[in-house]
């Protein structure tokens, strides 16, 4: 995929040498960046609207706050810095899969428990990366914490793109089931629809694609695209298929939007923030079309 890569870049290099495009399209980073917002655009939009009707909006933080201990671990096994996805992979499905066994187990609501697995690995995750911090260089873990999308590597394109098409293979044939199961258990399990198990499968969905988006939008930050967007369309749309269609398209210009704007008016704003903070506004602006214009009103809360 290597090559592939390279050919979209030369080809933007191409435009902006002839001045058809804008001139910071003749940089390599820019096509890497716009490539990882076209996958993780999508992807979180689309999995975010299951994110907000299970309420599970700080699972994700968890498990990004869960990839700073993958980070500190992977250092002490000797893995790069840069890339160190065995161990937050590995660290995070075991994070992930505890905590929902743990939710299976327990009399706990589910956001007292996912506040208390949110505690333990963010003080795990700091304690770890402290400890660690003389070895490796602080702005690494700076990037890990709110994401670097301009500086993405082949290899983070590529991971990204491995967990974008293992989703989409396990996830758009069972998208229905995991929506009925999300909205109405009781009903789903009437149906026949194994509800624990796509709970699961459903986790591990979340966990691997929030750990391939930590280098890319942060660890703090990736929770907040994973719902903002979703957030915005709950807010507009009251059939199903049109709340997944929008919280896809919101995402996808939120991602788009947050790496153009900066580079192009010159911004002294990191491109993981600017994304969120267009997400926001879409937040807001749907928020008082909602209060505003009537028709909005029955859209479910």
């Amino acid at each position: 995929m290597n090559e592939v890569y390279e050919a979209i870049r030369q080809t933007l290099q191409a435009g902006a040498h002839a001045q058809t495009l804008p001139e910071m399209f003749q940089y390599g980073f820019v096509a890497n960046a716009l490539l990882c917002g076209l996958l993780i655009g999508p992807l979180l939009g689309g999995i975010g609207t299951m994110v907000v009707v299970k309420r599970m909006a700080f699972f994700s933080q968890a498990i990004g706050n869960a990839a700073m201990t993958g980070v500190g671990i992977g250092v002490l096994l000797g893995e790069s810095v840069a890339a160190p996805y065995y161990s937050m992979f590995g660290f995070c499905l075991l994070f992930g899969l505890l905590l929902n066994y743990t939710r299976n187990h327990t009399k706990l609501t589910q956001d007292t428990l996912i506040g208390v697995f949110l505690a333990v690995s963010l003080a795990l995750g700091s304690s770890l990366l402290l400890f660690v911090s003389a070895k490796v260089n602080t702005h690494i873990l700076e990037a890990v914490l709110f994401g670097s999308i301009l500086t993405v590597s082949d290899t983070d394109i590529n991971v990204l793109l491995a967990v974008a098409l293992l989703c989409a293979l396990v996830g758009l044939p069972l998208f229905n089931q995991m929506l009925l199961s999300s909205m109405n258990p009781s009903l789903a399990r009437v149906r026949g629809v194994p509800v624990h198990l796509l709970e699961y499968v459903f986790v591990v969905m979340i966990t691997l694609l929030t750990v391939a988006c930590v280098k890319i939008v942060g660890a703090v930050l990736v929770e907040a695209l994973l719902l903002i967007p979703a957030a915005a369309a709950r807010n507009l749309i009251s059939s199903v298929r049109g709340f997944v269609l929008t919280s896809i398209v919101l995402s996808t210009v939120s991602c788009l939007a947050g790496i153009y704007i900066p580079m192009r008016w010159d911004l002294a704003v990191p491109s993981g923030g600017a994304i969120i903070l267009i997400a926001a506004m879409f937040f807001l602006l749907t928020t008082v079309a909602r209060a505003v214009f009537g028709r909005f009103r029955e859209a479910r809360a």
